[in-house]
């Protein structure tokens, strides 16, 4: 289509009440929303936009002093934010005054000429203005008779409603005092006579429905506040209907529900440029070396994880994994009673309506036949769907659905075995503790009942009062509303969220207002508890014994941290790598080329890689890399972000698998950072040692009690033997580890037990040079 905004600038719309807004800014935000709608919808509508009451005159029709002080501002192409932007910053008002029929006139003379030869479903004029300069009547007939023959429909937006003027004195039905329509004041005599003109077109535009195309500014804001999305014509799906070998129904399928997701996903632009194309990426495949071996993509296939293995696949193993089909599918399998289709178990992201296919009689005999005994018999067809041969199959029901002026199947998807989810609750029935007084199931009714969102109309009919349907989706507004003032304001704040949008999802106020006193009611009936948790308190000496050694432990200041001539010829680090994550963390924190949270972000993200590798050369990577996080964060008196790293982690232990990787971090103490060590820190002394020999207090709790008489094992601190596979083994063996000294290799006594045996293993041939 194409429309006309024509908008009044004149002097008169500057104009308005103390504290009133100004009709010239009202009118303004109208022609703003509208623009918006049409760029985010995308859709192929033109638009230009006349301005009247300017302080020049640029139109093709000005001459001999005629439609003066009307400009053509913008002719008719499609919508964009340089027009949004245009009337943002360079659209004022005018010190002038033009009559509002000429800039019709003027508008009528570009549809005109600028849509000549093209084809348009419809040809619109919105006309914004307050109606306060003199009109002459005189050519009003012959504009009507000109709108009529060149089929253009009218518009009008004004600063009060179009029935401002009934209730005037001399009107017998008038009960009461007249209140003024718009700022505080009653209409002017030129507004009288335009708004006689305005009905008068639009009655004769349309007798019946003319005066409904008559808006408020105020209305008209609000309505078009609401983004519209983007406009997308129903796809047909042309199949066939089966069921069984012998009958055929030729069918067409169209989307009626299908969640609505933006066209327009993000992309990485330049910075400067904002151009995609200037960009291009680039993936590089790399072996988890510390070289980070580059490996071309041709020589890499796709792996899947099955269990602790990966089992391979290539392109052509991909191919012919696929479960084939033989093409489209809408296949009857049975029938079965609407009743036994449980509504819990529509799943899928859309709902397709089927109708027979156009023109075939035949078809939609059939078709109908079939859909009127399912709805007699209260039946439902369970049908298999698949949209072509590279789709999956459906299993899904068709509903039958008659309509007053169309009848059609409504599919829907059913879950497969593996789409449900099976949960166990022990019943209440039985438990007197759970049993609610009659008392409180009243209170629940009472508030069932005061929060229905269904009432009777005046005619007696149930009316919706939270219509899902008829709400737009907030997130998508809210992006929209963003991405409008960015375009127009690149370098300002966003804006808040604007207060209809937090509204739409708020109740009713009526259910509002009607639930106060039952909501009372089951605070009585239920009355709640608060319940503290008291903490454990824990000293040293509860988790540690009397051992001193995490408290004797001492940062280390070794050679590591300084800079060596080789390390400064490098240059700067400037982000921390996956060779050697520790040392880079280190060096950018030192070198203060990255904030402390941003250098701690990248590390644990490396980590978080490491960690995802589940092998013990990755896990010994991931413990050096905690070991610099910890010391660099006592450095910079910076607990924070180590502490709540270490936390997360251990919940996440279970879930994760990493208990092997947690027993190599409780070998090596590395527990949370105490306010002993950062004055700042949370955590006290007791919760620190508690962190990690609570974990394996738990183990020792759990392994069985062993005789005397067991066979005992004598196993070093090396992390093989301290992991949890190796510790499960010896518990499930009833085998006893003896204890030995921590960090002192000279006092091993395995290395004396090595030279006894070592001359009758070698003797039986087991040891191996």
């Amino acid at each position: 289509s194409a429309l006309v905004l024509c908008m009044d600038v004149g002097f008169s719309m500057s104009n308005s009440a103390p504290g009133q807004e100004p009709p010239f800014e009202q009118a303004k935000k109208v022609i703003q929303k509208f623009i918006q709608r049409q760029v985010f919808a995308e859709n192929k509508d033109e638009l230009a936009l006349v301005l009247f009451g300017t302080d020049g005159t640029k139109n093709p029709l000005a001459q001999d002093g005629q439609y003066q002080n009307i400009c053509v501002h913008r002719h008719l192409m499609l919508p964009d934010f340089d027009l949004l932007e245009e009337i943002e910053h360079q659209l004022q008002p005018g010190s002038q005054h033009a009559d509002w029929l000429d800039a019709l006139v003027v508008c009528m003379d570009l549809l005109q000429k600028e849509t000549m030869g093209k084809k348009y479903e419809r040809l619109n004029i919105a006309l914004l203005t307050d109606l306060n300069t003199p009109s002459c009547a005189d050519q009003l007939d012959i504009i009507i008779s000109n709108l009529k023959k060149a089929g253009i429909t009218l518009q009008f937006f004004l600063p009060f409603p179009v029935d401002a003027d009934e209730g005037a004195d001399g009107g017998g039905d008038a009960a009461g005092p007249r209140h003024p329509p718009h700022g505080g004041k009653g209409l002017s005599r030129e507004q009288e006579q335009g708004l006689e003109m305005v009905k008068q077109v639009m009655t004769s535009l349309d007798e019946e429905d003319g005066l409904d195309e008559v808006y408020t500014f105020s209305d008209a804001v609000e309505k078009l506040s609401i983004f519209k999305c983007i406009e997308t014509r129903p796809m047909a799906w042309p199949c066939q209907l089966t069921i069984g070998s012998s009958l055929s129904i030729r069918i067409v399928g169209y989307k009626a529900v299908s969640e609505m997701k933006v066209k327009k996903t993000w992309s990485v632009v330049d910075a400067e440029s904002h151009q995609k194309d200037d960009v291009k990426r680039e993936t590089v495949y790399c072996l988890g070396d510390d070289n980070e071996t580059e490996v071309q993509k041709d020589d890499t296939i796709q792996g899947f994880r099955y269990g602790s293995d990966i089992v391979p696949f290539s392109k052509v193993d991909q191919e012919q994994m696929k479960y084939k089909t033989t093409g489209k599918s809408f296949a009857v399998l049975g029938f079965t009673r609407q009743e036994l289709i449980n509504r819990h178990h529509f799943m899928g992201i859309q709902v397709i309506k089927i109708f027979a296919a156009r023109q075939d009689e035949h078809a939609a005999v059939a078709l109908s036949a079939l859909i009127h005994a399912l709805d007699s018999l209260q039946m439902v067809a369970i049908v298999r769907y698949a949209y072509d041969s590279r789709s999956n199959p459906q299993v899904g029901a068709a509903f039958p659905c008659i309509k007053e002026k169309y009848e059609c199947l409504m599919y829907v998807q059913l879950p497969y075995m593996e789409d449900l989810r099976q949960f166990t609750f022990p019943s209440l029935e039985n438990n007197k503790k759970f049993a609610p007084s009659e008392a409180q199931l009243s209170a629940v009714d009472s508030l069932i009942n005061s929060m229905m969102l269904v009432e009777e109309g005046e005619d007696g009919e149930k009316e919706d009062i939270f219509k899902v349907n008829q709400i737009p989706n907030p997130q998508f507004q809210r992006l929209f509303q963003c991405l409008h003032h960015r375009g127009v304001n690149p370098g300002a704040p966003l804006p808040p969220v604007e207060p209809w949008l937090k509204r739409i999802l708020d109740r009713p106020q009526a259910v509002s207002a009607r639930c106060q006193g039952p909501l009372q009611e089951m605070k009585k009936c239920f009355p709640l508890k608060e319940v503290v948790r008291k903490k454990e308190q824990k000293t040293s000496v509860d988790v540690f014994g009397n051992g001193e050694e995490p408290n004797a432990k001492k940062l280390k200041l070794d050679e590591e941290d300084k800079f060596n001539l080789a390390e400064i010829s490098e240059g700067n680090i400037t982000s921390v790598g996956s060779v050697n994550p520790a040392k880079d963390f280190r060096a950018v924190i030192q070198q203060k080329t990255l904030p402390f949270d941003q250098a701690c972000e990248q590390l644990t993200h490396r980590m978080e890689q490491l960690l995802g590798s589940r092998s013990t050369d990755y896990y010994m990577k991931a413990i050096t890399c905690i070991q610099a996080f910890r010391e660099q964060s006592v450095k910079a008196s910076n607990s924070e972000l180590f502490n709540g790293y270490m936390q997360s982690l251990k919940r996440s232990v279970p879930d994760r698998n990493l208990q092997e990787f947690w027993d190599l971090l409780v070998h090596d103490a590395l527990t949370l950072i105490s306010k002993d060590e950062v004055e700042s820190s949370s955590v006290s002394k007791q919760e620190a040692d508690q962190f990690l020999k609570s974990e394996k207090k738990e183990e020792e709790a759990a392994a069985p009690v062993q005789d005397d008489g067991g066979d005992v094992d004598d196993l070093d601190s090396a992390r093989p033997h301290v992991t949890g596979v190796c510790q499960q083994f010896l518990q499930d063996e009833g085998i006893e580890a003896m204890d030995w000294p921590a960090r002192i290799p000279d006092l091993n006594p395995i290395e004396h037990i090595w030279d006894i045996q070592a001359p009758f293993e070698q003797a039986r041939g087991l040891l191996f040079s």
